[in-house]
């Protein structure tokens, strides 16, 4: 899969891609990222992207002319064009799953006070990932990058794969609680069953954690 990120701040990406599993898998091949400086496509001759919003109001706001012109140069027949935006639907391991099944994502990143209402009118969806305030869309967009690209088919390894299934059930909790050595420390100690040898109840223990109601 392809990803497309139009941003500010590129530089804000800087590593947070090239290790782990998404390292990994962009050695392989699995998955491009691409970032793009908005101010390419800035409508004067000093890089702006912003102006001042009709009616008064503080701020400034992102032009639609930037965005439009950015993804007319970018998009493809299969782009998927999403928009980070605090009204935007709330993500989910749902949503993650069916931008997987994607061959191209395109993720604006939003600044200052916000877009030009036009800009809604070129993306497919406005993603938020919490009812929160950050200085940017260039976070939201890493979520929405990291979450979708360990689903593609190769990304992770058969020891880690295992552990996205909690994730991806709504009607379960996300994991059962988990121990390693030693068996006790500071006085807190692994629970017995899970030391038995006894998968039927090692399984029906972890099975009280991972189902809701």
């Amino acid at each position: 899969m392809k990803f497309d990120i139009i941003t500010l701040f590129p530089e804000m990406f800087a590593g947070v891609f090239d290790v782990s599993i998404i390292g990994r898998a962009k050695e392989k091949g699995l998955v491009e990222i691409n970032f793009h400086q908005m101010r390419k496509w800035a409508w004067n001759s000093y890089g702006a992207v912003d102006d001042r919003p009709y009616g008064g109001d503080v701020g400034m706001l992102i032009r639609v002319d930037v965005i439009d012109k950015a993804l007319k140069e970018i998009k493809g027949e299969k782009s998927h064009i999403i928009l980070t935006s605090a009204r935007g639907k709330r993500f989910t391991q749902e949503d993650a799953k069916r931008l997987a099944k994607e061959k191209n994502l395109i993720i604006i990143c939003g600044h200052y006070e916000g877009f030009d209402e036009r800009i809604s009118s070129l993306v497919d969806e406005e993603i938020s990932i919490g009812d929160y305030v950050l200085t940017g869309g260039e976070i939201p967009a890493m979520v929405i990058t990291d979450s979708v690209s360990r689903l593609l088919p190769g990304v992770l390894g058969k020891d880690e794969s295992s552990q996205v299934e909690s994730f991806s059930d709504p009607e379960k909790n996300i994991e059962f609680p988990q121990y390693t050595r030693p068996a006790e420390y500071n006085g807190q100690k692994v629970p017995e069953v899970l030391m038995s040898g006894d998968p039927k109840k090692i399984k029906e223990w972890q099975k009280k954690f991972t189902e809701k109601g």
